[in-house]
């Protein structure tokens, strides 16, 4: 497992339907993925441009592909993410496997970026 994953979770993301002078749904998504005791750090960001579909987070790893959920639920998604992150940090080839990904990262999967340094030769399907 990679230390060096990194869940980003935008703290401005608003549900669908919510006021406009209501508490941000992507602060409480933050707020409850950092009150889980997990083994990866959660780093609130200010905007994830995902307006649309929010509550959204990122899983990041260095090496590895990045990953985008949207749509999540504050209850579920904190321990669906660290699910998430724990796949990714253990995976050889950088990539989430879709074997094992809890449910709500399957359905809400916005992108899957390649990493930094990606070659065509790397690419999967």
């Amino acid at each position: 497992m990679s230390p060096d994953v990194v869940i980003f979770v935008c703290t401005t993301c608003k549900r669908e339907g919510d006021a406009a002078d209501a508490p941000r749904a992507g602060a409480a998504l933050a707020e409850a993925a950092t009150a889980l005791s997990g083994t990866f750090r959660v780093q609130p960001v200010k905007c994830l441009s995902s307006c649309k579909r929010g509550p959204t987070a990122a899983i990041v790893r260095p090496g590895g592909w990045s990953y985008v959920f949207g749509q999540l639920d504050i209850e579920a998604a904190p321990e669906a993410l660290q699910q998430g992150a724990a796949l990714l940090g253990g995976s050889a080839d950088g990539l989430m496997p879709w074997q094992g990904r809890p449910e709500l990262l399957k359905r809400n999967m916005i992108a899957r970026i390649p990493p930094f340094d990606f070659s065509p030769a790397e690419s999967t399907p």
